[in-house]
């Protein structure tokens, strides 16, 4: 990774240096192989480092994008959490992945603001649990940006409305992967996505929890671009990055 002139005022501000990109609606599979991609570079850098005992420094990426109609299993989650067959699938134009994140069943589709970071930790923190409440921090201030309070429910990740009463529905799901220190995978930020296609599953496997989205909670679509805008700038001031 070579630094830039943007690179070194970053650095020299204290801050991160992140790549920012919007792949727009991407498909579930390229975008696995393209954080895929990315994770495999910095941890080869990283490797190189250590076994020539250099210093070159490591790129970071933060990506969102929307998903065709995809429904994505973690390593710990369970297949019957899934309520449709193949035909189902096929009727409801939506696909199916087992893959290598953390967590149960999610769903993503249009409308729906998926966020990939693929952070070397080493360059921000080497606290994996930090890391998803850093997140989670991201999203409920965008939240509040639109006059909802939102928050945290105990042992869950992810970010919740009225976590502490019987009311409590899922905004934000989250499953991430680790190696090296170097992240990808991340969170689905309901926005102006069809709910509907949550009632095919058992949403991160718990099932006696609603989904909401923000538009639900506002009775009205939003503009994605100007979420994704507030969105973006929170991640960046809680990680003190310096997109470029």
């Amino acid at each position: 990774m070579e630094m830039n002139d943007t690179a070194e005022k970053a650095i020299a501000a204290g801050l991160v240096p992140t790549t920012f990109a919007d792949w727009g609606l991407t498909d579930y599979q390229e975008a696995w192989d393209k954080q895929e991609d990315l994770l495999n570079k910095t941890v080869a850098i990283k490797t190189e480092n250590r076994v020539n005992n250099t210093n070159k420094p490591t790129p970071n990426h933060l990506v969102f994008c929307e998903h065709p109609h995809v429904y994505t299993l973690g390593k710990s989650g369970h297949p019957e959490n899934l309520l449709l067959d193949d035909q189902g699938l096929k009727d409801k134009h939506a696909t199916y992945y087992k893959i290598n994140r953390g967590g149960d069943i999610t769903y993503h589709g249009p409308g729906q603001i998926v966020g990939y970071p693929i952070l070397d930790l080493d360059n921000f923190f080497t606290d994996i649990h930090l890391y998803l409440r850093t997140l989670e921090e991201a999203v409920i201030l965008t939240l509040k940006d639109y006059g909802i309070e939102a928050g945290r429910y105990p042992g869950f990740t992810g970010v919740w409305l009225d976590a502490d009463n019987e009311k409590a529905r899922k905004i934000c799901a989250m499953g991430v992967r680790c190696s090296r220190w170097v992240t990808m995978h991340g969170f689905a930020f309901n926005v102006n996505v069809d709910l509907d296609y949550f009632k095919n599953i058992v949403p991160c496997g718990i099932d006696d929890k609603a989904v909401t989205s923000l538009a639900k909670e506002l009775g009205y679509h939003l503009d994605m671009e100007e979420v994704k805008g507030k969105l973006k700038n929170h991640i960046a001031e809680l990680f003190k990055m310096q997109l470029i």
